[in-house]
């Protein structure tokens, strides 16, 4: 995956340089509608085979809710467009949809709290300046979602870019393992934050990963029926399935996925003994692909939630290429092991009749930002998230041929500053067609 990391520091800078020659720095403020023409619509209904036909309509009810519903639905819509101009190929382990609230908290191994990365559906080798172009538009996107003008949000772009530019330049001269094994932890995430809003946010971030472990999940969810234990059932939200067999199907899944996992959690996962299974719908664009919550039980009645999620292709692999991997789970599990410092333990893959699934913890201790709560610190959260996509390309990319193509005046982060206004223009006027496609469908 890297690119040149054995070659002379020299000879690095030198591949970063002449990326220059490939894409300006000037022209990464540009950008092209489908080449094919395939309206954006299009591409979405394009991602309809896969998906629980059932769950369609809310798909898109859930997308034509605003402007950041609807980027939140559209990478493929996104990938489309950014495949339309050239890329540096200064490539790196994409998340793929690394919008702004895509970043948060999670619980490693240790149980310490690290920031990062928290979505990888549609991850993928590609050039790393689709992943900052997607974080700079959702800024924008969001900053117009609370009301606030768009020099709040381009003010927030300069500030990320400038914080990924900052940390590529440190890792541009670090050892390998240094890159390997350096982490955001929570004092860090505090510290980007103004003095009067740091104590505010420990105690939130305290709150939630009080609140959101599988304990904190178990005393929300789940109710006792009939002297049984149960999933509380919220339409559309959790809803138990209809049928034996699509019970005995989840089973299944989840008993193929522990084959996958490291001997030692495997010993861990024996302990456990199911109780309940319910299908979930989780986000925006993720609905319709087929989700399950699985509640185990350990030894002393300790709960242990796992979420089991059908993976498809990533969005980017149709100009990209596909993915090395044949198991699309696969792809997205060893996306998140290469992009986090350190990963769920519980992590794994399978496939089932035809589809692939992945399965992680569920509300491991993760704290996930909230749009309003971003409000008045906008700029200074996105400086974090910055920083830690620059660790997240470092560790698969050349942070030194990276560091080479941005330079050090302004040149890049001002393009993206006028890419991410413009593509936000992009993301509201294919708003308006879904919402009037949607009308038009009901009448």
């Amino acid at each position: 995956m890297v690119n040149g990391a054995r070659l002379p520091h020299a000879d690095r800078r030198a591949i970063g340089r002449a990326s220059r020659r490939i894409v300006p720095r000037t022209q990464q403020a540009r950008w092209q509608r489908t080449p094919d023409g395939t309206p954006a619509l299009a591409q979405l209904r394009a991602q309809e085979p896969i998906r629980v036909r059932a769950l369609l309509p809310l798909r898109y009810e859930r997308m034509a809710l605003s402007p950041w519903s609807y980027f939140r639905g559209a990478a493929a819509v996104m990938a489309a467009d950014l495949a339309g101009h050239a890329h540096t190929g200064l490539l790196v382990q994409m998340s793929g949809d690394a919008h702004v609230l895509n970043f948060g908290l999670w619980a490693t191994p240790e149980r310490n709290l690290a920031f990062a990365l928290r979505d990888f559906d549609e991850t993928l080798a590609g050039p790393f300046e689709w992943d900052i172009k997607r974080l700079a538009t959702s800024l924008v996107v969001i900053a117009r979602e609370n009301g606030r003008p768009d020099e709040v949000g381009l003010d927030a772009v300069r500030t990320c870019v400038g914080e990924y530019r900052k940390r590529m330049r440190r890792y541009a001269t670090a050892g390998q393992l240094e890159i390997w094994y350096d982490a955001i932890h929570v004092e860090e995430l505090v510290g980007y934050f103004p003095r009067k809003a740091r104590e505010p946010a420990r105690e939130h971030i305290a709150k939630k990963a009080r609140k959101r472990t599988s304990q904190g999940a178990f005393d929300r969810l789940v109710e006792r029926v009939d002297g049984q234990l149960r999933i509380r059932e919220e339409p559309p939200r959790t809803t138990h399935l209809p049928e034996p067999a699509q019970v005995d199907i989840a089973h299944q899944i989840y008993e193929q996925y522990r084959q996958t996992l490291l001997p030692d959690r495997q010993v861990c996962l024996s302990n456990f003994t199911h109780v309940d299974t319910v299908r979930q719908v989780v986000g925006v664009g993720s609905v319709g692909m087929q989700v399950y919550l699985v509640l185990l039980s350990g030894p002393r009645d300790e709960p242990l939630f796992l979420q089991v999620k059908q993976a498809g292709p990533s969005v980017y692999e149709k100009h990209l290429g596909p993915s090395p991997y044949a198991n699309h789970a696969e792809r997205v599990i060893n996306g998140k092991r290469l992009i986090q410092s350190a990963s769920d333990m519980f992590a794994g893959w399978t496939r089932f009749a035809g589809a692939d699934f992945y399965v992680r913890q569920f509300r491991d201790m993760k704290v996930i930002p909230d749009g309003n709560l971003l409000r008045p610190i906008l700029a200074d959260f996105a400086a974090a998230c910055g920083a830690a996509l620059a660790k997240a390309h470092a560790r698969s990319g050349d942070p030194t041929a990276i560091d080479a193509y941005l330079g050090r005046n302004p040149a890049f982060t001002t393009a993206m500053t006028v890419f991410a206004a413009s593509y936000a223009d992009r993301n509201e006027a294919d708003h308006a067609d879904l919402v009037a496609a949607l009308g038009q469908s009901t009448r």
